[in-house]
């Protein structure tokens, strides 16, 4: 499979550990010293698992949080974002949980800190009618967001435990085809792929659109139907520079979660103009009610289920066995979560 966006990242992260302190100097705000600061560079996904980062922007709680709207960059998957953050194009990322554990563990605890949750559930395994079972797919092609993302260290670590393999060159029982959300809607449509692991909307789409079935709501792997989908990430020397602007994001993160789970109806119409903006086409009522059905949004990181998915990633040989102490900096949420009056979370 593709290698050299994997050597980027390496290069990138040795690069933070050897100069952290010339990220901040890049762009991100000024913090206490210079002049004024910079707006936040804040990277998300065009998926409705990140809808805490499209109700956000649309409806101006960032920008009334951070006196300034950030300057926002859409990706398609995980480790593309955390490229971006290694080389200091951004300064905090929506994120899936292992591509957040693949930062930590390139930069050797010294480039990112997730310092806030923002989703979890709304990820499916979607095939074609008349796959039954995991033994059905002995043969078949199935997409996933990007080599070495969420749901595709989810789909391999599946099909490890139900006895099918699926190496990264592409050989094995089934071959996983990373590619690009947007791209996956079209080859199932056209039958170039006979499945696909995704996150909403495009599970949903997939379904809606094309007559796929759901062959497996991810929430019955968890406990509790409990697992991170979302997170958001800030640069270690960024947070260090900029305490306040942290805070003040946070500040946002939180107002936007509230903001969502009040307000339904308006989330889905705010989510619903960001990715028409972002794609020119907007979803349709049904699809966009699907994938809300799916997705709990909180700011709670569901800790325990990113240590169980970096297990996952190291069993199918997409993560060295990497020590997770540290990776959380819960105490600026923690801070603002009690000024609210809201429950605290845990990095436990």
């Amino acid at each position: 499979m593709r290698r050299r966006p994997h050597l980027r990242m390496l290069a990138a992260a040795l690069t933070v550990l050897a100069a952290t302190g010339t990220l901040g100097a890049c762009g991100g705000g000024s913090g206490e010293k210079g002049g004024a600061a910079q707006p936040l560079r804040l990277g998300y996904f065009p998926n409705i698992t990140h809808a805490t980062a499209l109700v956000g922007l649309q409806k101006g709680i960032f920008a009334k949080h951070l006196g300034a709207a950030p300057k926002a960059s859409s990706f398609n998957a995980g480790p593309a974002a955390v490229e971006a953050v290694f080389s200091g194009a951004v300064d905090a990322t929506f994120v899936g949980p292992n591509p957040a554990i693949n930062a930590w563990s390139k930069s050797h605890g010294k480039a990112v800190h997730i310092i806030s949750g923002a989703a979890s559930g709304g990820v499916s395994l979607i095939v074609k009618p008349g796959i039954k079972g995991p033994q059905d797919l002995k043969g078949r092609r199935i997409a996933t967001p990007q080599l070495g993302n969420t749901q595709d260290v989810a789909l391999r670590y599946w099909l490890k435990k139900n006895g099918l393999t699926a190496n990264k060159d592409g050989s094995g029982d089934v071959k996983v085809v990373p590619q690009e959300n947007s791209q996956t809607l079209q080859t199932f449509a056209q039958g170039s792929v006979d499945g696909a692991w995704v996150p909403e909307p495009f599970a949903s789409r997939l379904i809606l659109e094309s007559k796929g079935v759901r062959l497996l709501n991810e929430k019955s792997l968890w406990p509790n139907g409990k697992f991170v989908i979302t997170n958001l990430i800030v640069r270690q020397d960024y947070a260090k520079r900029n305490p306040e602007q942290v805070k003040k994001l946070l500040q946002a993160v939180v107002e936007t979660t509230e903001f969502i789970n009040a307000n339904q109806p308006e989330a889905k119409k705010a989510v619903n103009e960001q990715l028409s903006a972002l794609s020119g086409k907007p979803l349709k009522p049904e699809i966009l009610d699907a994938a809300f059905r799916e997705i709990e949004f909180t700011t709670d990181p569901v800790a325990s289920s990113l240590t169980e998915g970096a297990r996952h990633a190291e069993e199918v040989g997409l993560l060295p066995r990497t020590d997770l102490n540290g990776i959380y900096d819960l105490s600026p949420l923690n801070e603002v979560l009690k000024a609210s009056g809201k429950a605290q979370v845990s990095d436990k």
